[in-house]
């Protein structure tokens, strides 16, 4: 019987799983997917945000500094939405073609991607408020403390972790 655990070569990775390539592939798909839905949501959410303000009273007293800024997190806000969705774009393209394991690879790629341009999105938006409602000074006051947690937590946390494991003999 085609796909019975007899006849499917269990993967390389000595990892504890008993599951084929395919299985390993559509789980690691599913988490994806599951990672790509609560990014896309907090995104749509942000980028609702950005294109309300355009059309609020205040916006006409912004300064051309400002504006150029807002321009700029609208375009990030997008991009990230775009970077988000390749993945399931790409999986629609290939659908039924046995491409699984590629597909999960440029998902994870997409999804890093997606991550950092919606930090940055983030740090900038606030930033952007912050200048907005109390002066440029205030912005830096916002943004630079906010790209260092971002920082510690995504690169320095995992790196600090990476090695730990290493050095318990975690090769994974």
């Amino acid at each position: 019987m085609p796909g019975d655990r007899d006849t499917d070569p269990l993967d390389d990775r000595v990892d504890g799983r008993d599951e084929t390539r395919e299985e390993r592939a559509d789980r690691n798909w599913n988490e994806v997917l599951q990672e790509l839905r609560v990014l896309q949501t907090g995104t749509q959410i942000l980028t609702g945000f950005l294109l309300a303000l355009a059309f609020q009273p205040a916006f006409s007293e912004l300064s051309d500094g400002q504006r150029a800024v807002y321009l700029g997190l609208v375009v990030l806000s997008a991009l990230s939405s775009i970077v988000a969705l390749a993945p399931v774009a790409l999986h629609r393209v290939l659908f039924q073609q046995r491409a699984k394991p590629a597909v999960v690879r440029y998902g994870h790629a997409a999804l890093i991607t997606a991550l950092l341009t919606v930090s940055v999105l983030l740090v900038g938006v606030v930033a952007f408020v912050f200048d907005v409602v109390l002066g440029g000074a205030a912005a830096w006051w916002a943004l630079v403390p906010l790209a260092l947690v971002i920082i510690v937590l995504w690169f320095v946390a995992p790196a600090i972790m990476r090695v730990r494991l290493r050095a318990n003999g975690d090769r994974r």
